[in-house]
């Protein structure tokens, strides 16, 4: 069977009006979601290559540059963390391990104290989370 082709090339004048439309909506969108309010904390990682990964059963916690602790996208105090880190290490099996996610600006201050906190509720080790270099680069560290 036969089908008739009545599709035609196209040789006329195109029309701005509708694209200048989408792009006027694209615009639209962009600006506005900007504006629209994203749960959770911001926080600024360091940037760092080649960090070691980890086996154990991890958990993590945060903290913001005010010093705000975070666990399980909750803020929560030092004495409930304690109590919640402990309840954690009892649980699992082998040596647990915490996922510092602490922003770049927290003190060396805050960290020593979040360390103590940690091997107060038995949890021996600890690392700092940090967000993967730009690909191909040079693998000497440079500190800021």
């Amino acid at each position: 069977m036969k089908f008739p082709r009545n599709a035609r090339i196209f040789r006329g004048q195109l029309d701005v009006a509708p694209f200048a439309i989408v792009f006027l909506l694209l615009v639209l969108f962009t600006m506005i979601s900007s504006l629209i309010y994203t749960p959770g904390v911001q926080l600024q990682l360091p940037v760092a290559n080649d960090l070691p990964g980890t086996e154990s059963p991890t958990v993590s916690v945060a903290v913001d540059k005010e010093g705000r602790l975070y666990f399980e996208n909750v803020t929560i105090e030092e004495s409930d963390l304690k109590a919640r880190l402990r309840q954690f290490a009892t649980n699992t099996s082998g040596s647990p391990v915490v996922l510092v996610h602490a922003d770049e600006f927290v003190t060396a201050k805050t960290l020593v104290h979040l360390e103590l906190l940690l091997r107060d509720a038995g949890i021996s080790e600890a690392r700092l989370a940090a967000l993967p270099g730009p690909l191909g680069a040079a693998p000497g560290r440079i500190l800021p």
